[in-house]
């Protein structure tokens, strides 16, 4: 697994709204190669861009995502965009892509497996899946045998070697407060690249490159020019 350097959070950081197409397209035109995004199921199971359960603090609608159509959360506000818009635009603008499965709590695995079966169809592989959900990234796992997945974790868990076997994971991402120098010791020692989130100063940039991070996250793409 080979990263791009710089990784624009949640499409585009604070280019844009949040998990948007105007994201991805500010990420390009700033001159950024890679993007993360979140995805979670509508109730009637459509994958949108969306980071919380609920749609209050990034949308112009109330309540809970599962608990709403994808009808009804577009009617609300249209520039909530599909699983299949984002990737189709990120692909359309050459872009690397983290996709990242953030399931709705008790629709882990169907969040798994609804995204893994669309992106088996329609995505160039361009990029890494992930998830905290061990369940729902099983379940990608399964519906994408090739594909490439990372572990994302807090910090390094005792256990990561049998956790990344599980998943057959080529990297980990971990966040970048917890990142220490040990933990960086062995993934390098073991040959796994790994990246940190989320980086909005040179100085902890510096400081994760310094001890072998492949990638960061970063809300300022900006920065990193």
């Amino acid at each position: 697994m080979r990263y791009p350097r710089i990784i624009a959070h949640r499409c585009g950081g604070d280019l844009a709204m949040e998990n948007s197409i105007a994201g991805l397209v500010a990420t390009k035109q700033l001159g950024c190669r890679a993007v993360e995004f979140d995805v979670m199921l509508t109730a009637d199971g459509v994958p949108v861009l969306m980071h919380d359960e609920t749609l209050d603090r990034t949308t112009r609608c109330r309540g809970f995502v599962a608990e709403h159509t994808f009808d009804q959360i577009r009617a609300c506000d249209a520039r909530v965009p599909t699983l299949g818009e984002a990737v189709g635009e990120s692909q359309r603008l050459g872009l690397w892509m983290n996709i990242e499965l953030k399931p709705a709590a008790g629709h882990e695995e169907e969040t798994g497996s609804v995204v893994g079966r669309w992106l088996a169809r329609n995505w160039n592989g361009h990029g890494v899946i992930s998830s905290f959900s061990e369940k729902s990234a099983l379940a990608g796992r399964h519906a994408l045998p090739q594909a490439p997945f990372a572990l994302l974790c807090d910090a390094l868990p005792a256990d990561w070697r049998a956790r990344m076997e599980r998943l057959n994971a080529v990297a980990v991402h971990l966040d970048a407060q917890r990142v220490d120098a040990a933990a960086a010791r062995q993934l390098g020692a073991a040959g796994i690249p790994w990246a940190a989130w989320t980086v909005n100063d040179a100085g902890t940039a510096e400081r994760l490159f310094s001890l072998g991070a492949a990638a960061i996250f970063t809300d300022r793409p900006d920065l990193f020019r």
